[in-house]
């Protein structure tokens, strides 16, 4: 088939199945699971990869699944991508298939991403006869939360028996339309490390603080120290985000308490800079406290490693995407993201490529962006996306079979 010819024939597949892809999705939607706990959007994938008569394993994550499609050979085998988890963040959007569980929704696509991988599968599924490879769809539960999906799934063989040589993987990006692709060669997102402080104070009446260890005061202090650290103490070339999200302590207006909590994040593009930072921060606080009679506890969490996409296998993406989608609507993006995505873990394994799918349409409304109440996306990304993954994996099997 001439290269024209099958983008045709994925895109005729994939609008074929464009009502499927919607049922599926809004489905998700409805139905959200949080990290971990996806069992029953897990047990809903597997019947449909089932159905399209792909080899179906569980044994790489608890709630995650793998349809296996193999074609004429074994090899190269490449593996697509689509995490599954939902968000603890309580809906708004309105939707008639808006989430039936109170306090968790999809507000990061992923009910998309899932479809969208799905979709992947079922196409190649039809074109099974001329697939010169083997394809892996990872259903991936865990995204949102450390230690990553991805982590698990790979400590248990998910890249092994038959070995992925490639790996692809998307997001929904609402700066983008439907119909649009973005891409970042190299580094792509940051290592998202977790913090959780509590400070030791004593208690006491408000009306007397003298005789108080105030740990709601010492608490500010440390807030404001904090931000000292990436306009400070970092070299201004590095980038780096110190956010503290949570403030938690004290019971009434007239009572000061023995503790307060504070939670958050840190980012960075490098594990050596993040474990500066965690030196600071126990200088920082250490050194607070202490003035103020006051005792701490530090726990610092690494998370994912920084996404790291392979140049030539971006570049591999991006020039497919231009004949997929056509020139004006493939967007390089020009700077990392401090965001966080356990697909990087896949990346330090074998290649790969991360990349954004538009999803946003402001004449529907639809422009907010991730882990909000009212994220939705255009679900005519879902054509596209499914469409898009499935033609990168037989571009990739077509010009790599035979090495």
């Amino acid at each position: 088939m001439q290269e024209n010819d099958i983008a045709k024939t994925i895109k005729s597949l994939a609008e074929e199945l464009r009502p499927e892809l919607v049922r599926v999705r809004r489905h998700l939607h409805e139905n959200p699971e949080l990290s971990y706990q996806e069992f029953e959007t897990s047990a809903f994938l597997r019947r449909h990869l089932q159905k399209a008569k792909l080899e179906v394993r569980t044994d790489y994550a608890e709630t995650g699944a793998v349809g296996i499609l193999r074609g004429r050979q074994e090899h190269p085998v490449v593996a697509i991508r689509g995490d599954i988890d939902a968000l603890p963040i309580e809906e708004k959007t309105g939707l008639p298939f808006a989430s039936k569980h109170p306090g968790v929704m999809h507000a990061c696509g992923h009910d998309l991403h899932a479809a969208a991988a799905l979709g992947a599968g079922l196409i190649l599924a039809r074109l099974r006869e001329r697939l010169p490879g083997t394809v892996k769809i990872i259903l991936q539960p865990g995204e949102e939360k450390n230690p990553g999906g991805a982590a698990v799934m790979i400590r248990n063989g998910v890249l092994k028996d038959p070995d992925v040589d490639v790996i692809f993987g998307l997001h929904s990006d609402p700066r983008f339309r439907a119909g649009e692709m973005g891409y970042k060669p190299g580094m792509m997102m940051a290592e998202p490390d977790e913090f959780y402080l509590t400070i030791r104070g004593k208690s006491g009446h408000g009306s007397a603080p003298h005789l108080t260890v105030d740990p709601v005061v010492i608490a500010a202090e440390v807030v404001l120290a904090l931000q000292k650290i990436p306009s400070r103490m970092i070299d201004p070339y590095e980038h780096v985000v110190v956010t503290v999200g949570k403030i938690a302590g004290g019971y009434t207006t007239n009572v000061i308490p023995d503790t307060v909590e504070l939670v958050g994040t840190v980012r960075t593009f490098r594990r050596g800079l993040a474990e500066e930072i965690e030196r600071l921060m126990r200088r920082i606080v250490s050194g607070i406290t202490a003035a103020y009679g006051a005792e701490f506890d530090l726990r610092f969490e690494y998370g994912y490693p920084p996404l790291i996409n392979d140049e030539k296998i971006t570049e591999f993406v991006a020039d497919r995407g231009r004949e997929y989608f056509g020139e004006p609507h493939c967007h390089l993006i020009e700077r990392p993201s401090f965001g966080g995505e356990d697909f990087a873990f896949y990346l330090q394994h074998v290649k790969g490529c991360f990349f954004r799918l538009g999803t946003g349409n402001p004449e529907k409304g639809i422009s907010a962006y991730w882990h909000n109440s009212a994220y939705t996306v255009d679900e005519d990304a879902l054509p596209a996306g499914a469409g898009f993954l499935a033609y990168l994996a037989v571009k990739y099997m077509e010009t790599h079979a035979n090495q």
